[in-house]
């Protein structure tokens, strides 16, 4: 089947690993489905195991990407929920030691079709499209996490997102707004803090600027550059929820702020198959979609990821069949 995939990796040039071509059927275990993949979107993960960071390279070749909507063995429209579980696991699909995403342990979403558990299915609602809907099972459901499950923050609060421009970034605008939040964002550059304006945040500032006022919580997946910046935007017992650290994972602690204010410092990655579900009854409902930058047929991926790397993407890159 066509698929694309590592086939070697490289932490200075990961694109050199990249194939677009051809690989085995995948077989179907016992309590697995088959899905035809009509649209999967890039994500930085892929970047990361093109590079050998999460992906030994014992497991290669590797089908690339964690995202895609497409269509089951019955027939229905469906969302894959990337997040895969021991079967002997019950609960929060993210707190399991032995959970991996797809494209890590099995074969990822970049292809004709991939191989899931069932209970990995979500239904596709008819209003989203397939593109749409391939947005959701990594950047948007980790926004969706990271307000709605870990913040704590009700309706009406504000929210300081650091960076903008990248799937989760854009996630968080737009999902912060449509449910009350005042959300806002920093960036370095001019032009992206104008397009989140644009998309719902109500304001936008240089990193590391002084803020009109202290926020209830901040969305970081930066880490090193933004973190004390992050520490002195929140009010008293404010929140920063963490679910990346592009900039470095190791920034000074500066516990004496975070004991003397009471700050909470949370953790969150991905999310589960309910809160997806969750999610797009939000989008089914409200109107809400994602923001995607560039849609390309799957195989033009490696002008897709060479758009992601070059990081002048707003939004999500779809690669379709």
């Amino acid at each position: 089947m066509f698929a694309v995939y590592a086939a070697t990796q490289s932490a200075e040039d990961p694109l050199s690993g990249l194939v677009v071509g051809e690989r085995p059927d995948p077989e179907v275990p016992e309590g697995w489905a088959r899905v035809s993949v009509r649209a999967s979107s890039l994500n930085h993960h892929d970047l990361w195991s093109l590079r050998g960071v999460g992906l030994p390279a014992e497991r290669l070749p590797m089908i690339l990407g964690c995202d895609a909507a497409g269509v089951d063995e019955d027939g229905r429209e469906v969302v894959v929920h990337a997040v895969v579980s021991d079967p002997a696991w019950r609960g929060d699909e993210t707190l399991d030691p032995r959970r991996s995403l797809l494209s890590e342990r099995y074969q990822g979403t970049l292809a004709e079709s991939v191989v899931v558990p069932r209970a990995n299915l979500v239904p596709k609602p008819a209003s989203l499209s397939f593109a749409e809907a391939a947005c959701l099972p990594t950047a948007w459901l980790t926004a969706y996490r990271m307000i709605f499950t870990q913040s704590g923050v009700q309706p009406g609060g504000t929210l300081l997102v650091q960076g903008a421009g990248g799937g989760v970034s854009t996630a968080l605008v737009v999902l912060g707004r449509a449910a009350g939040y005042r959300v806002w964002v920093t960036s370095r550059d001019e032009a992206k803090r104008e397009r989140a304006v644009g998309l719902g945040a109500a304001a936008a500032f240089a990193p590391g600027e002084r803020l009109p006022e202290r926020v209830d919580a901040v969305m970081e997946t930066v880490g090193a550059a933004t973190w004390s910046h992050s520490l002195k935007s929140l009010v008293p017992g404010g929140t920063v929820v963490v679910a990346g650290a592009t900039s470095g994972p190791n920034p000074p602690a500066e516990l004496n702020r975070v004991f003397f204010l009471q700050l909470r410092v949370v953790g969150s990655t991905m999310g589960t198959r309910d809160e997806l579900a969750r999610l797009i009854q939000m989008l089914d409902q409200t109107g809400v979609r994602p923001l995607i930058d560039e849609q390309l047929p799957m195989e033009q991926a490696g002008d897709g990821f060479a758009r992601m790397q070059s990081g002048e993407v707003f939004g999500k890159i779809v690669l379709t069949r």
